[in-house]
């Protein structure tokens, strides 16, 4: 009944609803864009290319997409530029200082960074979709394997399909970047996850019937109810991780300012298990993506790396669960720094138990924060990787796997979340009840 109410008292806050209703418009011309085609091909060539390599990388790219790249769509590129521009600009700020003092600039470095990031997208856009017309046209010369043989993807080949293509799909993305930091801003929710999010649930109705209709007459109930079962538990492992926190105690010294007394008081630090969020999942499924671009390009060797690189295979997912652990720690010290948590800690006179203020904090912090970063770097790419695996067992055709599992639930959860926050903040009972509980990570002190 909470959650009920909770969504009942949405209506009450015009704000909150505008922003809902901005977001939905949003999301709405997103999906319109991803049935709309680039001049001079033929969709329904690609979709029977599709059909015949959907369990590879391939078929990936077009998840993210949202089924853009199966409709030979201005969106194809979909937000991957964007996402792969990201993982470059805060690489180079660990280790390049002029960008790594501009971030610690606060707001106003971080909108210049942002801008690169927008620059880097365009270069990555205009680079990936030359090789995806490149691609196409190798489709034509029947340079790829006989399976993707079924025709003529391109009806007129040439310098001018591969410009219109490059100017078509650069716009294209640009316009999905755009939509998604106006959503960002105006609306609820990362506009750039919840745009990946919209393209995988979108998806999820036509996998289910294409299932079925492949299937007809030869369907296991029992390997159904097991991948029911699994989606399940997935789907609870990571709502009870992405709640998890471990609470550290801080204590406000005592002090006396004219007659009056401040301080005293006690509260706790939450560091979330995971940290990063579905940050890991996006970077490392956008870096195993890049091979097949430069394959496009006739680079030596990336013809090879794409092939050994299926989708499933061992190879792809221990390079999918390394890269995974990786950028869990290295989001989490992009985006926590336990030195500047500490600092503003002892300019508050805030301290640990039995943890001297400055250094020793600021050490203890990451201590700590390391620790259950690797649970919950754990964690993500069990839930990653593990229910494709099963689904290949029961050979079910699992198409979305524990990553886009990951990033519905998760992206799902932020969103009601911010929704909450609204909500608290203008004294009605949140989405969740309780004010938006998390799961206790117990530690050596407690409060």
């Amino acid at each position: 009944m909470s959650a009920l109410s909770g969504f009942a008292n949405i209506g009450k806050v015009p704000e909150l609803r505008k922003r809902l209703l901005f977001t939905l418009g949003v999301l709405a011309v997103y999906r319109i864009g991803v049935f709309v085609t680039i001049p001079g091909v033929d969709r329904n060539v690609m979709q029977a290319v599709l059909s015949k390599q959907g369990a590879g990388l391939m078929g990936l790219f077009n998840m993210f997409s949202g089924g853009a790249l199966g409709n030979l769509s201005i969106f194809a590129l979909g937000i991957m530029p964007y996402v792969s521009a990201s993982i470059i600009l805060q690489l180079l700020t660990m280790v390049f200082k002029p960008l790594d003092e501009l971030r610690k600039e606060g707001e106003q470095g971080q909108r210049k960074i942002n801008q690169y990031t927008r620059y880097g997208t365009i270069a990555l856009s205009l680079a990936q979709s030359f090789g995806i017309a490149m691609g196409l046209e190798a489709m034509n010369n029947g340079d790829l394997s006989d399976t993707a043989r079924v025709g003529d993807v391109v009806t007129h080949a040439g310098w001018g399909f591969r410009l219109m293509s490059m100017v078509t799909l650069t716009t294209g993305t640009a316009f999905i970047m755009w939509l998604g930091e106006q959503i960002t801003e105006r609306g609820i929710g990362n506009g750039i996850s919840l745009i990946i999010f919209a393209g995988i649930v979108t998806d999820i109705p036509s996998g289910i019937f294409r299932y079925f209709e492949t299937n007809k007459g030869n369907i296991q109930p029992l390997n159904l109810a097991a991948v029911a079962f699994i989606v399940l538990a997935t789907v609870a492992t990571i709502v009870f991780f992405e709640r998890g926190q471990r609470r550290i105690p801080i204590y406000y010294a005592r002090r006396t300012v004219g007659r009056r007394v401040y301080g005293g008081q006690t509260a706790h630090l939450p560091l979330r298990v995971n940290t990063a969020g579905t940050i890991p999942p996006i970077f490392a499924s956008s870096l195993l993506m890049f091979p097949a671009t430069l394959a496009n390009f006739r680079i030596p060797g990336m013809s090879q790396l794409q092939a050994a690189l299926q989708r499933g295979d061992w190879l792809f997912n221990t390079f999918y669960v390394t890269l995974i652990i990786f950028f869990c720690y290295f989001y989490t010290a992009v985006t926590f720094q336990a030195v500047d948590v500490a600092d503003n800690l002892k300019k508050q006179q805030a301290f640990i138990p039995s943890i001297r203020q400055g250094k020793q904090t600021a050490d203890y912090i990451d201590h700590v924060l390391t620790r259950i970063t690797l649970g919950g770097a754990l964690y993500v790419a069990v839930v990653c990787v593990l229910p494709s695996i099963v689904g290949q067992t029961l050979r079910v055709p699992f198409q979305w796997g524990g990553t886009s599992i990951m990033i519905v639930v998760g992206v799902a959860l932020d969103t009601v979340n911010q929704i909450e926050a609204h909500l608290i903040t203008r004294n009605y009972e949140g989405l969740t009840g309780g004010g938006g509980r998390t799961t206790r990570v117990r530690g050596r002190r407690e409060a």
